[in-house]
């Protein structure tokens, strides 16, 4: 099969390995779209994310989407959940399966993400897409579960004002999800002009540029002068931090989803404690799929419009480069591309 590996920061070559041979409780899966997160992007120019850094060479991509190969689920399409858990320690006994202490994660670590034909992937980490629902649909569904916890850990209440600062593939999920929540207002913050378009077309009722002068006067028009009952920070910034903070109204509460490109994160101390603000870090999800399935086939939340650019499997370096130029929404690679069912 065909693997596109990360051999350094920006060094993906295209080589030629065995077919992975299935596990007990593992199925084979032809993987057809792998979409690249900004954490994909970390390890692209960093050279890792966080407190991991590359060790040997790595296959990338965790926003999967496949069609199964051989055994009784032979040719269904499915969502690849990246996220493999103990099941057993105390945080996962608990629902919490996100912070699993000695989780497996595709694309992480010295775990092989979906950047290849082939992969074995336990079975019970497939859900069932419907036919409706493209490859690059499917792969779009993790970030979108991503977004969901965010939302969920905001826990917005009906006629909010919420606010989306960046404006990324997971940021314009959660201005579709504050609108499906019922947030009386939505407003986006993002310093592309493409994304702001997009935040607009995707519910926003306002879309403002963080770059200008005006920005904590334009966003206390924007709330009602009072502030927003919910922000969530989807850009990994610490200038996105800090106008997070300025936006909240008191009382309100803060979700930090971005990932910064270093391991910390500062933001003004005086302003969130003055405020009482609620402050929670986001860190990937929970057991989203289902939730992010039904959203997309009722209609609720559009993520084919998120999709801007696709390229096959040997042009991925190509397919990076283009998503870290951020010229665009969504990138996707399409290994094998999709695959009609048996």
């Amino acid at each position: 099969m065909k693997v596109a590996r990360l051999h350094g920061v920006g060094d993906i070559r295209l080589t030629d390995e065995p077919d992975p041979v299935p596990s007990a409780g593992e199925s084979l899966v032809r993987v057809t779209a792998v979409g690249l997160c900004g954490s994909d992007l970390h390890w692209f120019t960093d050279g890792g994310i966080g407190d991991a850094g590359l060790t040997s060479p790595l296959v990338l991509g965790h926003e999967m989407a496949g069609v199964v190969v051989g055994g009784p689920d032979d040719g269904q399409r499915v969502a690849i959940d990246p996220a493999d858990p103990c099941g057993v320690c105390e945080h996962c006994l608990e629902g919490n399966r996100n912070l699993c202490p000695t989780v497996r994660f595709a694309g992480h670590g010295k775990t092989d993400g979906g950047l290849r034909e082939l992969m074995a992937w336990p079975s019970h980490l497939l859900h069932p897409v419907p036919d409706t629902l493209s490859a690059a649909d499917t792969a779009v569904l993790e970030p979108l579960g991503v977004a969901l916890h965010a939302m969920d850990l905001g826990k917005p209440r009906l006629g909010a004002t919420v606010v989306v600062v960046g404006c990324g593939p997971i940021g314009l999920c959660l201005v579709q999800l504050a609108r499906v929540a019922g947030a009386g207002r939505v407003i986006a913050v993002e310093p592309l002009a493409h994304r702001r378009a997009a935040a607009d077309a995707l519910g926003a009722d306002e879309s403002l540029d963080p770059r200008d002068p005006q920005i904590l006067d334009l966003v206390s028009a924007a709330t009602g002068g009072g502030g927003a009952h919910l922000v969530i920070e989807a850009a990994g910034t610490d200038e996105a931090v800090d106008l997070a903070m300025h936006a909240a109204r008191p009382g309100a509460r803060v979700v930090l989803a971005g990932i910064p490109s270093e391991d910390s994160t500062t933001f003004p101390a005086s302003v969130a404690r003055r405020k009482g603000l609620t402050i929670l870090m986001s860190r990937r999800m929970k057991e989203m799929y289902p939730r992010t399935i039904a959203l997309v086939e009722r209609g609720l939340v559009d993520v084919a419009s998120l999709v801007s650019h696709t390229y096959a499997l040997a042009d991925a370096a190509e397919a990076f480069r283009v998503a870290d130029d951020r010229t665009g929404l969504k990138v996707v690679v399409e290994p094998t591309g999709d695959v009609a069912t048996a």
